[in-house]
């Protein structure tokens, strides 16, 4: 079972990353199908390329570190 804690650990280590360009992201949600939700926050929540932060960063950190992982969604 995926499990949030786990989740939270993962994303602590990647959030330095977003915190040094202004934003940040909060764990929202972890669903039982292996759907991570995650709200971008801070400079991260307007950019344009918060969907490629979200999907190429922290989705392809999770995935690698945590295998129940299936997607990572921005709620």
């Amino acid at each position: 079972m995926l499990s949030r804690e786990r989740v939270q650990e993962v994303l602590d280590k990647v959030r330095p990353a977003l915190q040094a360009d202004g934003g940040d992201c909060e764990l929202v949600n972890v669903r039982e199908d292996g759907v991570v939700e995650v709200r971008l926050v801070g400079a991260c929540g307007g950019c344009p390329m918060s969907t490629l932060t979200l999907k190429a960063g922290i989705e392809r950190v999770l995935k690698d570190e945590v295998p129940e992982v299936k997607e990572v969604i921005a709620v």
